[in-house]
């Protein structure tokens, strides 16, 4: 539609009605156009352009001052990982002196048990001697008794062969009827 109103206003024979005013029109906003352009130019490019060199060197800095502080987070993270295995060889070695002293624990223990079963086994083995002894001493005794009391029947009795011969035998079987202790 607008292409029909266009070619309604051009005259007859004018594919787009230029004439002399229409020329001197133009060349004047082209004129217009370049002297705004280095108006502007000269008023606005410096400072747009500093604004730009500001921008990118403000840029700039921000990218360096991230490369940094990532460099920083890089040596953070190595200290941080270097810690990590400073404190892991630490707890093996507070774990193996802990293992260590637990053993040397358990052997002092061990031998402390020894010493005192020992103790405990000397005690019973002189206990056991003692009694041993003891009884011994009882049996001495007993012989003893039977012995003086086999000699007064002895000598209270005639001294004839058979008489000596049953004696002999009842003391034999009374010291048979005896129990003895060991």
């Amino acid at each position: 539609m607008f292409t029909i109103v266009l070619a309604s206003a051009a005259p007859e024979g004018r594919l787009f009605g230029l004439d002399g005013q229409t020329i001197i029109q133009v060349v004047a906003q082209l004129i217009n156009v370049g002297f705004l352009a280095f108006v502007l130019s000269k008023l606005l490019y410096k400072p747009v352009g500093e604004f730009m060199a500001k921008r990118s060197e403000r840029i700039r800095g921000q990218l360096e001052h991230a490369e940094d502080e990532s460099a920083k987070a890089q040596e953070l993270r190595s200290l941080y990982e270097q810690k990590l295995q400073e404190i892991g060889r630490e707890r093996d070695a507070i774990l193996d002196k802990a293992h260590r002293q637990a053993l040397e624990n358990g052997r002092q223990l061990l031998a402390e048990a020894k010493a005192e079963a020992d103790g405990v086994k000397s005690r019973a083995q002189s206990s056991v001697k003692m009694e041993w002894e003891r009884a011994q001493a009882e049996m001495k005794l007993a012989i003893l008794e039977i012995s003086a009391a086999m000699a007064e029947k002895m000598v209270t009795l005639s001294v004839d062969k058979d008489a000596h011969e049953r004696l002999f035998s009842e003391t034999m079987a009374e010291l048979e009827g005896v129990s003895w202790r060991s």
